[in-house]
């Protein structure tokens, strides 16, 4: 093989495909990136056997081939390449020559028939979305997946295509986010997103406007955006019936700023560490909300003027996920929604249905 990239183009496909490459594993062509030189392009390729990422990018190729490369020291060789021309020629021997300039490494490469194929499915449904809406999505539910092995169905994000909508849903016993974006597909489906897989989409450098084209098969699903294509295995499993898990009406309601609230809490919180798990209080009655938190450093208390809707109330909240719930969302109010002391908060748009979270409460 014989080809010859731009150096730029080369390093951002490499970087790309790199963060799907295993960093150890038994079989060391998982390790490397394999590069297939055709026609008038080269496609490479890192896969760990739960995520693959590939792309095909541009090259002046002299003879077609392909090889498998260290992902670590190839990415390191390009970016530091003086030229933006780089060389790479491989022999009969695998050995691959990279040359810029006046820079030349001679490095051992792998031969492609070790790698392994990235999976073929039968697609069962397929779906578009915009880049920007999508990442959005994945941000705001990111931080309540479950890291816990236990339960494995909840190691990832429920994609809950019913009427026209797509619905992200991420659960990790303690908090419930859900996010929800009109998408322009009519039937009813849903599949188990894995967390790495969610990570790896948000780092995918692509305009927001442009459209990601999601194929899912029974087992895996596959992400097409802007040139790049990430395929990833499905978790098996059943998802919690989430829509039931959500209150029904509401005994106290209130709009709060969103800045006021995540201001006070982490006023609270310079009281509390993983040591001291103390509930932040809200007491909700006569014109306002009370915040305030006792530990064994000391004592806080603040207070939002405010109005509400209902019965009066007391109830202790993680301060962390407390704010995790507020700070993951793009909006300048919020509505709360209480149904006692000891059942969830539930945390709503002021307008419409495009999230939805629930946090659950420390008793007190």
């Amino acid at each position: 093989m014989k080809a010859v990239f731009n150096q730029t183009e080369l390093v951002s496909a490499v970087t790309t495909v790199q963060r799907a490459v295993s960093t150890k594993s038994s079989n060391p062509s998982l390790e490397g990136i394999l590069i297939k030189a055709h026609g008038s392009s080269a496609v490479l390729c890192g896969y760990d056997l739960d995520i693959g990422i590939t792309t095909e990018i541009p090259a002046s190729v002299v003879e077609e081939g392909d090889i498998v490369l260290s992902a670590r020291l190839f990415s390191e060789i390009v970016k530091r390449m003086p030229d933006e021309i780089i060389t790479l020629e491989t022999d009969d021997k695998l050995l691959a020559y990279v040359n810029s300039g006046v820079a030349d490494y001679q490095i051992i490469g792998i031969s492609s028939y070790e790698y392994p194929e990235l999976p073929s499915f039968d697609t069962l449904q397929t779906f578009t979305i915009e880049a920007g809406s999508l990442k959005n999505m994945i941000r705001d539910t990111f931080y309540a997946i479950s890291d816990n092995p236990a339960k494995p169905a909840l190691m990832g994000s429920l994609f809950d295509v019913d009427g026209g909508y797509l619905n992200i849903v991420s659960i990790d016993g303690f908090r419930m986010s859900v996010r929800r974006e009109k998408i322009d597909f009519d039937g009813k489906f849903e599949f188990i997103l894995p967390k790495k897989t969610l990570g790896e989409l948000l780092k995918i450098n692509c305009d927001d406007d442009s459209h990601i084209t999601v194929v899912v098969g029974k087992k895996h699903a596959v992400f097409k955006i802007e040139g790049y294509s990430v395929v990833s295995r499905l978790i098996e499993g059943k998802y919690v019936s989430y829509k039931d898990t959500i209150p029904k009406g509401s005994a106290t309601r209130l709009t709060i700023e969103t800045r006021k609230i995540i201001s006070s809490v982490e006023r609270m919180s310079l009281l509390t560490s993983d040591k001291m798990q103390q509930p932040v209080h809200l007491i909700v009655a006569d014109d306002g909300i009370k915040i305030f938190c006792t530990t064994a450093v000391g004592k806080a208390s603040d207070y939002i003027n405010l109005g509400f809707d209902g019965e009066e109330i007391e109830i202790g909240f993680n301060n962390r996920y407390m704010l995790d719930a507020v700070k993951n969302v793009e909006a300048d109010e919020l509505v709360f929604e209480f149904n006692g002391p000891n059942r969830p908060l539930k945390i709503l748009p002021v307008s419409g249905d495009s999230f939805l979270i629930l946090v659950v409460p420390m008793r007190i």
